[in-house]
């Protein structure tokens, strides 16, 4: 590989554009980046409806991207998730690895196009830089099986994950908690930590109070993310502070939240804006007061990011890696996961911070997101792509 020149990179990913979740946003904002740098970037992940493969351009990101779509069918159980049959991910990998012959393979998951395209480009002594964005609590809550079938059902995954990640040069993962997380699984040594990076451009920080106490959360409304913590501790927020609870995003929950919702008395302070655009998401994040997240499963979370370069103060479960985001007493509050009396302490210390105790907090998370800038991502993953000694 000669040092300098543009790249023709394979990105492979289980999940991808039309999907919205944080592995499908960083795939995406990963592979029009790197379009931006000069790159010839080409994407497999799964079509929209099971028919032949197709092979075109998509405006990713504002970037054009060479998309290689794999017959796919839909899970079920879950409300958007596709899925190419596994006996068939070697037969499209070889298919792809043909027609693109690329310089390097970034796989964005180990279960199955991911799988099938390590195994291929190892053969052929192509590199795999893999990147790993599953909790084991993201699988368990798309099952319908018993939990006695899914533990050792789990094992078999992990020790499958093991021998595609043994076939890589590099594994990665959002944050250093994370990769403990991976290396204690499933006993690999040497997992990179990169975070998924954000354009902080595309925020807009109001700094300074706001007029109405208004509570967000964004994201997938799946059982991980507890979105009905967050619901139990608004029934038991002092009434006084009128809070108002936005929530964006679509999922298999939203049903069951809204009747809890309902059931609570809440109706009239729980907005369910289901999926938004970008613009008004943008507008969502600068008119709250905070973010609440009680999440269990997350091992970076973008839309925590988005939040902060938004200048929210954060309110997160203390569970994986959103510690690693959210410092106690400095850009917002940890709360015991699943505890509401406890969220209901943090989010009733923001919404009733003195504005000076505001700013401040504001303020700390827009110092925070810093680090996470895109383009620290971007150097990090040429440097894995060209076998270079990585960026500090």
């Amino acid at each position: 590989m000669t040092p300098g020149r543009p790249l023709k990179i394979l990105i492979g990913a289980d999940t991808f554009a039309p999907d919205i979740n944080g592995a499908a946003r960083f795939a995406e904002r990963l592979a029009a980046g790197l379009v931006q740098r000069g790159h010839d970037v080409h994407v497999v992940a799964p079509n929209t409806a099971y028919r032949r493969s197709a092979t075109h351009t998509e405006i990713i990101e504002g970037e054009p991207l060479t998309m290689h779509r794999l017959p796919a069918v839909r899970w079920l159980p879950h409300d958007w998730l596709r899925f190419v049959w596994p006996w068939r991910s070697k037969h499209y990998a070889r298919k792809v690895l043909d027609e693109v012959q690329p310089d390097v393979v970034h796989i964005q998951s180990h279960i199955v196009i991911g799988r099938g395209l390590t195994r291929i480009a190892h053969q052929r002594g192509i590199p795999v830089i893999a990147t790993n964005h599953v909790m084991a609590e993201n699988i368990l809550d798309h099952t319908t099986m018993p939990d006695f079938l899914n533990r050792p059902i789990l094992k078999l995954a992990w020790d499958d994950a093991k021998r595609t990640f043994d076939m890589t040069r590099a594994v990665t993962t959002p944050t250093r908690k994370a990769a403990d997380f991976l290396e204690h699984t499933i006993e690999i040594k040497g997992v990179v930590p990169i975070s998924c990076g954000i354009d902080r451009r595309n925020y807009t920080p109001v700094i300074g109070p706001r007029e109405q106490n208004r509570i967000l959360f964004v994201g997938r409304l799946t059982g991980e993310k507890k979105v009905d913590v967050v619901l139990h501790a608004l029934a038991k927020l002092d009434p006084a502070l009128d809070a108002h609870f936005d929530i964006a995003g679509g999922g298999d929950q939203r049903k069951a939240l809204e009747a809890l919702a309902a059931q609570l008395g809440l109706a009239d302070r729980v907005t369910f804006h289901g999926r938004v655009t970008d613009e008004e998401l943008r507008e969502l994040y600068s008119r709250a007061s905070v973010f609440a997240i009680a999440s269990i499963a997350e091992l970076q979370s973008i839309v925590t990011m988005e939040a902060m370069a938004s200048a929210l103060p954060v309110v997160g479960a203390n569970a994986v890696a959103l510690p690693h985001l959210v410092h106690d007493g400095e850009n917002g509050y940890l709360f015991e996961p699943g505890n509401v009396d406890d969220l209901v302490d943090k989010l009733t210390k923001v919404l009733t911070a003195a504005p000076e105790e505001y700013e401040r907090m504001q303020k700390a998370s827009l110092d925070g997101v810093a680090v996470h800038d895109i383009n620290r991502t971007l150097d990090t993953f040429e440097a894995l792509y060209r076998d270079e000694p990585l960026p500090e």
